[in-house]
């Protein structure tokens, strides 16, 4: 069996949608058939179909994370003693050599990438850039636009 990393954040969030879905919705699904089921005749019944479709949903995602929990390797950064080197889950602030520009990532799995929260993919084309450089070193990324170089300002374990 693959083992998928994943930042200890990113398994807390799995987990409270896991609890989520079996606490919450589930039951709440459940309900809703019960109810429509009173109203007589479920060919014609858009209710039911409605709840029976979002109960397939829910027990698909439920199944999906379990799955996702069982495989994940959870790597907690902040017991990483500092080294100045890009790994997963460490956050790194990068410069753009041409413009000057700076942006910070932090490298996590895929499920948990969300480039709105500056968190990329370790297996995005910055991250397999940056992954094994330290401070101060000048990567390549290659990108639809042309190749860019970055440099590593800083590499925080957050």
């Amino acid at each position: 069996m693959k083992r998928v990393p994943m930042t200890v954040s990113g398994e807390k969030a799995l987990r409270v949608e896991l609890d989520r879905l079996k606490s919450k919705d589930r039951p709440r699904v459940i309900a809703d058939i019960a109810t429509a089921r009173e109203h007589g005749d479920l060919k014609e019944n858009a209710e039911y179909h409605a709840a029976r479709e979002q109960q397939g949903f829910i027990e698909g995602r439920i199944q999906e994370l379990e799955s996702k929990l069982s495989q994940c390797q959870v790597i907690d950064v902040t017991t990483i003693p500092h080294s100045g080197k890009v790994f997963f889950g460490a956050t790194v602030l990068i410069a753009n050599i041409d413009s000057g520009d700076e942006v910070r990532y932090q490298i996590v799995g895929d499920d948990e990438a969300d480039i709105k929260l500056s968190k990329i993919s370790v297996n995005s084309p910055i991250a397999r850039a940056l992954i094994g450089k330290e401070e101060g070193d000048i990567t390549c990324v290659a990108t639809p636009g042309g190749e860019i170089e970055y440099e590593i300002v800083e590499v925080k374990h957050i």
